[in-house]
This record gives C-alpha cells, sequence and structure tokens, in this order.
C-alpha cells in the first residue's frame, strides 16, 4: 500500500531521540506503543468528534430524535427540517480564501520550478481540501513525498490521524490507523522513516519500512482556545443556532398542518332544523333571526416566528463572519469598490484567520519541498531561496468599472508600470502572455490593444521594452 509513497534504502532505521524517550517514559519500550496511543481515551474523543461531525454533515441532526405523539386520538408524526447552512456556510469560507489560485512571488528561478511543482502535484486542489477539512474537523495532515521524481502530498483523514508531541508541544512522530476488509494497519511516522504494521491473522506484525525523505507529515489546524496543538472545527459554533432554526421551523410547520382546517360553527337555531352537512363548502345555508355561523381558527403569530428565526439565522451568519448579501439576503445594487469592502469586512478577517495557519503549513511545505528538489539535482542556495513568497486573491465581488478607472489615472499620472496595470486589471489572468500579446499587437500596427503615455497617445515601444524587461529578467 505504501510501496508508491516512500523511497526505499536499505540497512536499519532507528527512532529520533526524543520519540525513543516518549515511549520509554509513557510505554515502557514497548515495540507496540502506536496501538495504545490510537486507543488512548484523548484521541478516541477526538476521533469520536470528527465522526459525529461528519455525520451531521451527512444529514444526520438533532431534529431527527424528535418523537411521534398522539393528536386528536391519532398518532402524529412531527415535521423534521434540516437545513443543510453549515455546508453553505464551509463553502463560503473555502471558496472565498482559495476560489482563486494562490500567486507564488520571488526569484524567477525559484518560482518558476515552484509553479511547476504545483502544477503536477495539483497543490491548488490540495490547498482547497485542506482547507475544507480544518473548517470541518479542526486539523489535517499532509504527507509529501515523490511519486516516480513527481512530488506529491497525500492528506490524512483527521479520524485516521494521530500526532504524537512531547511536553513541549513539538510532533515527534505521527501514526496513521485505518481498518480495511477488517484488518487494522498503522503507518508510523518517526521523522526518518514510515513503518507499516498490520494484525492480519490476529497478531500484530511489521511488514514494511522505508525511508521518509521528507521527514514527518505537516499538521494544519486552526485555533483552540484550550489547546495548542489541536484545532476546532467551525461546526461547534453553529451547531446549536442551525437546531433551534431547525427546531422553530418544524415546529411551526407542524402548527400550521394543524390549524390549516378550521371549525365551521353555528349560535342560534337554523330556520329548517336539519342537521347541518359535513360538505358545506360551497352551499349554502338559511339561519333565523340572531343566529350565526362562522369558521374558527387558530391564530399563528407569524410575525414572532418571523422575528425569531430571521434573528437566529442573522446571528448564525454574524458568527461565521459571512455577509448576509452573499446568501441572497440583502438587496444591493450600484456599490463602489469601498461599498463592497465594508460589506465584506468580516469575511475579510475571516479569510486572515484562515490564512494564517494555511500559510504556516505552506511553508513548511516548501521546506520539504526544496530537501525533494535537491535530491533530483535542483539547488537553490539560500538568497534565491528566500525570495519565495505566496499571495492569498480573496474571491471578493469588486467593481471592475471601478478599478480600471482607477488603472487609468495612475497611467495619465506616470505612477504605474504596464507590467502592474495588467496584474491588476481584472479581465487578464496571465500578465506574460497578455504583454507579448500587446507586443505583437505593437509591432504589426498602430492600433487595438496598444499601451498609451501620458499625452494620450499610442506608445508601442513602451510595450516592447516591457516585454524585452521581463523575457531577460527570466533568462538571468
Amino acid at each position: 500500500m505504501l510501496s508508491h509513497l516512500f523511497l526505499f534504502k536499505k540497512g536499519e532505521i532507528g527512532l529520533n531521540s526524543k520519540l525513543e524517550q516518549y515511549i520509554k517514559d509513557k510505554y515502557d519500550n514497548q515495540s507496540d506503543w502506536f496501538v495504545e496511543e490510537v486507543q488512548s481515551v484523548s484521541n478516541q474523543q477526538r476521533i469520536l468528534d470528527v465522526i459525529n461531525k461528519k455525520e451531521y454533515l451527512n444529514g444526520k441532526h438533532k431534529i431527527l430524535q424528535r418523537e411521534s405523539y398522539k393528536y386528536n386520538g391519532k398518532e402524529f408524526h412531527p415535521r423534521k427540517i434540516i437545513l443543510q447552512y453549515a455546508k453553505t456556510l464551509l463553502n463560503f469560507q473555502q471558496n472565498y480564501l482559495l476560489g482563486n489560485p494562490i500567486t507564488l512571488t520571488g526569484n524567477e528561478k525559484v518560482v518558476k520550478e515552484y509553479q511547476r511543482v504545483n502544477r503536477k502535484g495539483k497543490y491548488d486542489r490540495i490547498n482547497q481540501k485542506i482547507l475544507d477539512k480544518v473548517l470541518k474537523f479542526g486539523q489535517v495532515a499532509e504527507y509529501v513525498y515523490l511519486d516516480n521524481g513527481i512530488i506529491k502530498s497525500k492528506l490524512i483523514d483527521p479520524s485516521e490521524g494521530f500526532p504524537v508531541y512531547d511536553f513541549e508541544n513539538n510532533l515527534i512522530a505521527f501514526v496513521e490507523a485505518f481498518i480495511n476488509d477488517g484488518i487494522t494497519y498503522y503507518n508510523v511516522f518517526n521523522g526518518d522513516s514510515v513503518e507499516q504494521y498490520s494484525d492480519e491473522g490476529g497478531n500484530l506484525k511489521l511488514i514494511d519500512r522505508k525511508v521518509s525523505l521528507s521527514g514527518l507529515p505537516i499538521i494544519y489546524h486552526n485555533v483552540n482556545e484550550l489547546s495548542e496543538v489541536e484545532g476546532k472545527s467551525d461546526l461547534d459554533d453553529w451547531i446549536s443556532i442551525l437546531d433551534g432554526l431547525e427546531d422553530i421551523l418544524s415546529k411551526y410547520m407542524d402548527a400550521t398542518y394543524k390549524f390549516i382546517d378550521p371549525i365551521f360553527i353555528i349560535q342560534g337555531q337554523s330556520l329548517h332544523g336539519e342537521p347541518f352537512p359535513s360538505d358545506v363548502i360551497g352551499k349554502g345555508i338559511n339561519l333565523d333571526d340572531a343566529a350565526d355561523a362562522k369558521y374558527v381558527t387558530n391564530q399563528l403569530d407569524h410575525k414572532s416566528f418571523e422575528i425569531v428565526f430571521k434573528t437566529l439565522l442573522q446571528s448564525l451568519l454574524d458568527i461565521a463572519q459571512v455577509p448576509a448579501v452573499s446568501m441572497n439576503k440583502t438587496d444591493i445594487s450600484n456599490l463602489s469598490e469601498v461599498s463592497i469592502r465594508l460589506l465584506f469586512s468580516l469575511a475579510n478577517v475571516k479569510a486572515g484567520i484562515n490564512e494564517q495557519f494555511m500559510r504556516e503549513g505552506i511553508e513548511q511545505r516548501y521546506d520539504k519541498i526544496r530537501k525533494l528538489l535537491e535530491l533530483q539535482g535542483i539547488v537553490f542556495n539560500e538568497d534565491e531561496y528566500e525570495t519565495l513568497d505566496f499571495v492569498f486573491h480573496y474571491n471578493m465581488p469588486s467593481n471592475d468599472k471601478e478599478v480600471i478607472e482607477n488603472l487609468q489615472m495612475l497611467n495619465n499620472m506616470g505612477a504605474i508600470s504596464l507590467e502592474t496595470i495588467l496584474a491588476k486589471n481584472p479581465y487578464v489572468n496571465d500578465v506574460n502572455t497578455e504583454l507579448k500579446r500587446l507586443k505583437e499587437n505593437s509591432m504589426g500596427n498602430n492600433s487595438g490593444n496598444n499601451f498609451v503615455n501620458n499625452n494620450g497617445n499610442v506608445n508601442n515601444n513602451q510595450i516592447v521594452d516591457t516585454v524585452d524587461n521581463v523575457d531577460n529578467s527570466k533568462n538571468n
């Protein structure tokens, strides 16, 4: 199972000293220490919490526990309305931070190589999966490895991953435990190697051992006030509000169906003295003087329902830091760029918090990728590598017309370069390709997509010089 994850090396592989001390102090040097580690109370509680979160996202909500009851002598099955707002909020937060790919910056040689690694390893998708897992379950582990010369990453599900920390909260080992076809497998990462065990046949045995070229897995986790090494699911802050929304909506639907059929009441004497027909709807009746007939219904307080429901929903959006406009709860039109930023200010705050743990994990990933690249003969000196950085582009709506007008104003002032204009242009995705197209247009004719100087005249030479400078920097 692990044959494609690790590079083989002959010889014995030892444990790191901190892990050896941990096993000695806590498990008395037992060879199967990882089994007890996985089965510890704290780890099992965390795994149970992850499984509960998965079941909740799959539709197992508290409202489904409502029991049937007697009404008018008959068994009544109450409404059980499930609102999957949690998925919508999670999708928004994930797409808001990573809906646009991360941009690498720095030394041209380093950036080019890391862009190649990102493309072949499909790291844009990996990043989205990491953020999705952390938002849902609080943490996730990523292991970087070589697969036939291609650098890739494997995500270890939070329900199968067990990080091991020393008393200083340093990661010293990692255990992946899962069951397949009734057999329990353990992948033990100790920093230098990965050992795979299974209990096939009833006895635990070592079935494989390989060198780990990238060291221990990377642990991504968000902020948890009770722990420095474990995250906290965003669902914990939402579920109680969502339960309230589902409860009030289901009960109001029950009340509507219970009292939707009114009772017809006659006060006084009918002229004919005949019993009142059961199918009175659509027919006329004759009443004596001072007699009265009317429908009697229970008056539902729909205004109170609306207020409570809207208050709970707005509280949910506030706590999730999701703007109401993104959930179609507010009507807007003709907003300026400043107004849009104000509407999405809370979303930017949340995205900034998510960016912190994503950035920390990706920086560790790039360090591991550098080691794997060196094994392939691709070496960067320290000055080159230190220039490597990356930029998140929040997926916030923008007033494209206003952005373009601002770029044009800066250009008329001579305060911005053509390359920066294209980088900030909302209609341009690839700056270098667009520069080359502009160069071709400027050399072929004096119309079309040409750069305009401060006097309003086309400056084809500036386009050619800009593209030549970009090409020369790449070659250097």
